[in-house]
């Protein structure tokens, strides 16, 4: 499959000139080519110690910058994208992987400051008030603060309301709408208990994204072609972050209990849609209206939409879902050292991300030797020349998000892409 896909990428609509001004050659020989003694895996196809003690000592490095910087950082920035909430999640992860309470505590602290300028303007994980509520509530559950923890949920769970209320104008994606507060719910009965969120509460919010879908798809005379469509600021976007891949992703979660009848009649042909505006290079348009195969971001392109086709594939076991998902990891290999950063929104490490995924479903040990190598540039931190971001040590722009992919070294077969995977 490797050669094949090697000569289509060969024919990308997207000029060699605005690839080479969006990322860079992709320096590193592939795995079949690699000589084995050189390789980030040891002979028995895992992370070897010499990397990971390489990886361990720039996350060190790393946060240390990071702590710094954030002093001067917005003060009133609470969101998981690129305020207080996204450097709890880190300190989360840091938790997860070291199990030092320390890292924890940082959580906490950071989750706090959050909680007390929250504004109830936006409703979402990512930007709006869920994601610090549910950060605090899963962080208490850890410490043992029941009662903490219980007064984060129930604040959660009055945010509801506004997203299924006629007044609002609510989107429907995952950085300003309906997906990001389904992430929310979801994330809390992942890492509290499966019922902590009732089913009922989950459901109301489903069926909300689900009619939402239809009526645009109907109001644009195309319900037989794609029977769930979702607009941003009047574009159909189909990225992870404002698009129909994001909403899709969330959809087909376990969590979310959507009845596999729905799934099928409208989840799937919405699916094999978007799949069709796929370009020669195996790389998505950042909208259906658009054609320009530029941008391979897990906000826009294939680092996101492969996302989907995983979960479509472990959904209605069908390999069309798993080939599409492997050429989208062609494309992320040769154009996904980004030019824009080291961060997970459009940077390198969300592209990473593609690959721990790929070997989680595949167990492919080119796909762990992919994500190490695109962590052995994360390495080089500031080396390459990339523009910086404007939040530059927030989780999903710049260098905490960095380290949140660095951290996966240490257990890639749990690795989640954050506010996202589950």
């Amino acid at each position: 499959m490797g050669d094949h896909v090697s000569k289509r990428l060969k024919l990308m609509t997207a000029s060699e000139a605005d690839m080479e001004e969006r990322s860079f050659p992709n320096p590193y020989p592939d795995w079949d080519q690699q000589d084995p003694a050189a390789q980030p895996l040891d002979p028995q196809g895992q992370v070897s110690s010499a990397f990971q003690g390489n990886v361990q000592s720039k996350i060190k490095d790393l946060l240390e910058q990071m702590e710094e910087g954030l002093k001067t950082a917005d003060p009133h920035d609470f969101s998981t994208y690129t305020g207080w909430t996204g450097i709890a999640l880190l300190y989360l992860q840091l938790h997860r992987v070291s199990n030092e309470l320390a890292h924890l505590q940082r959580a906490l602290d950071y989750v706090k400051r959050s909680m007390r300028i929250l504004n109830g303007r936006k409703v979402t994980f990512l930007c709006g008030d869920a994601g610090p509520l549910a950060v605090g509530a899963v962080v208490h559950h850890k410490l043992g603060n029941t009662a903490d923890s219980k007064d984060c949920l129930i604040r959660l769970l009055q945010l509801q309301h506004s997203l299924l209320s006629p007044e609002w104008e609510m989107p429907d994606e995952l950085l300003y709408g309906r997906a990001g507060y389904l992430y929310a719910l979801l994330y809390i009965n992942n890492h509290i208990g499966d019922a902590t969120v009732d089913d009922g509460t989950i459901a109301e919010v489903v069926t909300a994204i689900i009619q939402s879908g239809k009526n645009l798809s109907v109001e644009l005379k195309k319900a037989e072609r794609c029977p769930l469509l979702y607009e941003w600021h009047k574009k159909q976007y189909i990225g992870a972050a404002h698009g129909l891949a994001g909403i899709f992703h969330m959809l087909m979660q376990p969590g979310a209990k959507v009845h596999p009848d729905k799934l099928a009649e409208l989840v799937q042909p919405s699916i094999d849609y978007i799949r069709h505006k796929r370009f020669r290079s195996g790389n998505f348009p950042s909208s259906l209206s658009n054609e320009s195969d530029r941008l391979v971001h897990w906000c826009h392109g294939a680092p996101g939409v492969i996302h989907m086709l995983i979960m479509a594939y472990k959904v209605f076991q069908e390999e069309k879902y798993l080939k599409e998902a492997v050429e989208c990891g062609e494309v992320i290999w040769h154009r996904g050292l980004l030019r824009k950063g080291y961060g997970i929104c459009h940077g390198t490490a969300g592209n990473g991300y593609a690959f721990l995924s790929l070997y989680k479903l595949t167990q492919e040990k080119k796909y762990l030797y992919r994500a190490c190598k695109f962590a052995e540039w994360c390495l080089g931190y500031g080396t390459h020349g990339c523009r910086i971001p404007d939040r530059p040590y927030s989780l999903f722009e710049g260098m905490a998000g960095t380290i949140h992919y660095l951290s996966e070294m240490a257990a890639p077969e749990t690795s989640r892409f954050p506010a996202f995977e589950l």
